[in-house]
């Protein structure tokens, strides 16, 4: 880099070039200067940039690439057109086979700076062909001015912003749910219909949520609004029933609440059983607009085969499927466990986890809806339940402290501790280390070109 910069001399809109000597967990560059951490995104370790400081602190700085200098040999040419204003999957400029290496090294830096020691960490289960595999696409609706109308239009989140951007070929959302969704836009328009309006808070059409069954291709539409009255309802439906024969289910969910979450508590069947049905190899699950399931079908396979290898099942064992969500976990290992236990804290999740325990004929499992840190205890405490093996599948912000001091009380003989978030999975295994051997980590490539990062630990008590 020609010339000295000192951190007193950078501001804000300076523009200076950059080596990149390192990759954050976002999958953005990172340049030092002089004490100076800059974090830049769409550059790899190794490229050379001008680039323009976008913001900057005592220590850290965010900037944007302007020119790009000096490629990397793991850059490739970008193959979506919103690429620049999405923030969905944010490493597409990256090879595929790099991604799964900077996911595995994202993985290992994490757990070694907060336990302190390095952890077996293998290699990150690709997928074969990663396009189009989400099976639930959960696109936000909202309006534009076009030649002076106001127009319905849907997409996704412009990075770090709520505006919408238009998408009109998603390369990871499923094929057929994006040709939906533009029908029901168009429905809209023609219909007066009206897009939501966040910041006036409000319109009518607020999100339109699809689901996929990706081995029976069976469609869920839900369409989320700010009330249940939805004009031309029944000529919708027939429109989307005609054109789309594989749709068992639409339903309309009620969200009048100023906030980010996307479904509300209310949610009307207006066509078909309030269902679709998909198996995770012969495992069948029963799937309703509230139901928590894996995105990525394919990989989710993968990832549940890992844990049930990590629990070492022999068909004696009593097993906890904590925050089990409509029970995959804990159904995909059934034939190997003597009684199951799942724990959840959604109610319609409970529900369907009990029908699809029906639905694969097992009779050994049962289910409690409530908070995993307030069932657990409980559980332990007044039916005297303990487990040999615990499967842990927590939302992004990991497991409640009491829920694993509860665990280490009763010392299961494994527990597999399968997480979306590094930063909170390194956090509760520093707690569970206490009395357990964390053994191997395998992160699995749930959502590929993404800085995301599924992974699953095999646990054994010391």
């Amino acid at each position: 880099m020609k010339g000295a910069f000192y951190m007193a001399d950078l501001k804000k809109n300076d523009e200076i070039v950059v080596d990149i000597v390192d990759t954050g967990f976002k999958g953005e560059g990172i340049a030092k200067v002089d004490g100076l951490t800059i974090f830049i995104p769409d550059l790899l370790t190794g490229e050379k940039a001008k680039i323009k400081l976008l913001k900057v602190n005592k220590t850290i700085a965010y900037g944007k690439l302007i020119e790009l200098l000096e490629k990397s040999q793991y850059r490739q040419k970008v193959d979506c057109s919103t690429y620049d204003k999405c923030g969905g999957c944010s490493m597409r400029h990256i090879k595929y086979y790099h991604t799964l290496k900077m996911k595995e090294q994202a993985l290992d830096i994490t757990l070694q700076k907060e336990l302190g020691h390095t952890v077996k960490i293998n290699k990150c289960v690709k997928m074969e062909e990663p396009f189009y595999y989400r099976n639930k696409l959960s696109f936000p609706v909202g309006t534009q001015e076009v030649d002076g109308k106001e127009q319905v239009i849907c997409g996704v989140f412009s990075e770090r912003s709520h505006r919408i951007i238009e998408t009109k070929d998603c390369l990871i959302q499923n094929e057929v749910a994006q040709k939906i969704i533009k029908d029901i836009i168009k429905f809209a328009n023609e219909n007066d219909i009206s897009g939501y309006d966040e910041e006036k808070n409000l319109g009518l059409l607020r999100h339109i949520v699809i689901r996929v069954g990706n081995s029976t291709k069976q469609i869920m539409v839900t369409l989320v609004l700010t009330n249940m009255r939805l004009p031309h309802e029944k000529e919708l439906v027939n429109m989307l029933v005609k054109k789309y024969p594989k749709i068992r289910t639409i339903a309309k969910n009620v969200n009048d609440k100023i906030t980010n979450v996307i479904l509300g508590d209310k949610t009307k069947i207006i066509y078909g059983d309030g269902y679709i049905i998909d198996y995770l190899k012969e495992f069948k699950f029963k799937i309703s607009p509230l139901s928590f399931y894996q995105v990525n079908s394919i990989q989710t396979e993968k990832l549940y085969t890992k844990a049930v290898e990590y629990a070492e099942l022999t068909g004696k064992e009593t097993v906890f499927d904590l925050y089990c969500g409509i029970g995959t976990i804990g159904i995909f290992a059934s034939k190997k466990i003597k009684k199951l236990i799942g724990i959840e804290t959604v109610p319609d999740a409970i529900k369907d986890a009990k029908e699809n325990a029906k639905l694969n004929d097992i009779k050994h499992a049962e289910f409690h809806v409530g908070d995993v840190e307030n069932i657990l205890p409980k559980l332990v405490k007044e039916k005297k339940l303990k487990a040999d093996v615990v499967f842990l599948d927590p939302p992004r912000k990991g497991c409640e402290k009491v829920v694993l001091e509860t665990l280490l009380k009763v010392k299961p003989q494994r527990i597999v501790y399968v997480s979306c978030n590094p930063a909170t999975l390194a956090r509760d295994l520093k707690i569970l280390e206490k009395k357990y051997d964390i053994i191997e980590c395998t992160p699995v490539d749930q959502f590929c070109y993404s800085p995301h990062i599924e992974s699953v630990t095999k646990l054994v008590l010391k």
